[in-house]
């Protein structure tokens, strides 16, 4: 038996080479409006509450700089002195009144340097929101790469329960002939229950996958997808693999917005080691005499108990730190970009091998169940072809899904970092 379904499959295959049919048939497209992959992609980034926190954080960044741009403000006293004493000073006629007014002088580049981490963090803002855009985007494509191949195997499980059915009134109607035994007709139905079965399981992952699209585009959907992108893959050449490079990539830049953020704290501790000053300018009245004077004063802190080395030292282990995670990141963006473009070309080879073996499974349950029908093979011949055309099916559409989901990944991993906004002081 198992020399016979042989000599099927080799014969199939050479007329399905011949044949050269196409590798993957689209199911049927019902009525109505198609929402494409780049319609989804519109839609979801147009009402994705994730879009809005990220262009609030920029929002936030940006009026993070203008807090950092502000100097310190002023100081404007009033002291009364000798009032309210004893002997002479008892009352209000030996009172002394001062008015000053400080302005307090930042030293050290602070004020530059406190603008240079909030430009950094800004700039981190905006690498986060791109960031917010990919991941939407491969999550939008990715619901929709399922949601067509849960369609593409619903219409497996639904060929697949006609010719279960076909097979089972062909097996019963040998069996009151008496040309096979009634196991035959057992067999055929136990196939066709779980044919039916595979079909509730599909039906139910369509409804699954098309609900959690329509979750990402805010809307039910229309009757159809597109199918014929499904089938669409890009030529990958063949060849030695050539080294991932992470430069220009989200990751990559996030990682050096991180290190520019440390970088520009590091500078902001050094300044915080000078100590600012604290000019003063007022008059005072002697109430005594009605005479006026002038006051004038300069006050600094002493660095006695915190000097500010103890920061920078924080500061440049947090730098380091920042430096090492680069490093990390590029390793891992750079692994994983080697990653998928492996498992895209294997998928795109699995696509690509799907199509001869197909036709060839397809050509083998034709032949088998013409001979079944004849009488001319047993059913087991006819279960095996069935089978193998079932798995070729089903292996088409894994293929192909996984091929698209490898791009979706690379092309969030390559996605490049977007161009640094210049800022002046």
């Amino acid at each position: 038996m198992k020399s016979i379904y042989a000599a099927l499959l080799a014969a199939a295959s050479c007329a399905g080479i011949a044949q050269a049919q196409s590798s993957t048939s689209s199911a049927p497209v019902s009525a109505g409006e198609t929402l494409t992959l780049d319609e989804a992609l519109a839609q979801a980034g147009a009402i994705a509450p994730a879009n809005e926190v990220a262009a609030l954080g920029i929002e936030a960044a940006e009026a993070g700089r203008v807090v950092a741009a502000l100097r310190p403000n002023p100081t404007l006293s009033a002291d009364v002195e000798n009032v309210i004493g004893t002997g002479p000073y008892k009352g209000i006629n030996e009172a002394e009144t001062t008015i000053a007014f400080a302005l307090p002088l930042e030293l050290g580049g602070k004020r530059p340097a406190r603008i240079a981490v909030a430009d950094a963090q800004t700039a981190r803002a905006r690498i986060d929101a791109v960031i917010t855009r990919a991941d939407l985007r491969l999550l939008v494509t990715q619901a929709y790469i399922e949601a067509v191949a849960a369609e593409r195997r619903l219409t497996i499980a639904q060929d697949q329960l006609g010719v279960t059915r076909e097979n089972l009134r062909i097996a019963r109607d040998r069996v009151e002939a008496g040309a096979n035994s009634p196991i035959d007709q057992q067999r055929a139905a136990l196939l066709a229950a779980n044919a039916e079965a595979e079909l509730e399981r599909a039906q139910r992952s369509v409804e699954a996958n098309r609900l959690a699209l329509a979750q990402f585009v805010g809307a039910s959907l229309p009757g159809a997808l597109d199918q014929p992108w499904f089938d669409r893959i890009d030529n990958v050449r063949a060849g030695p693999a050539t080294p991932a490079n992470a430069d220009g990539t989200l990751a990559l830049a996030a990682a050096g917005a991180d290190v520019a953020t440390a970088d520009a704290q590091l500078r902001l501790a050094r300044s915080q080691r000078i100590p600012d000053l604290t000019v003063s300018a007022g008059t005072r009245r002697l109430q005594a005499s009605g005479d006026m004077a002038m006051v004038l004063g300069v006050s600094v802190p002493l660095p006695v108990f915190n000097n500010g080395r103890a920061a920078v030292g924080q500061a440049t282990a947090l730098r380091n730190q920042s430096e090492a995670k680069r490093r990390v990141a590029r390793f891992e963006a750079e692994r994983a970009i080697t990653a998928a473009r492996a498992d895209r070309d294997r998928a795109a080879a699995s696509v690509r091998a799907s199509g001869p073996a197909l036709s060839a499974a397809q050509e083998a349950a034709r032949i088998a169940r013409i001979g079944y029908g004849e009488g001319k093979f047993d059913q087991l011949v006819l279960l095996e072809a069935e089978q193998a055309l079932l798995d070729a099916r089903t292996a088409a559409v894994d293929a192909l899904e996984q091929y698209h989901d490898a791009e979706a990944r690379l092309a969030r991993l390559t996605t490049p970092a977007p161009t640094p906004v210049q800022t002046g002081n």
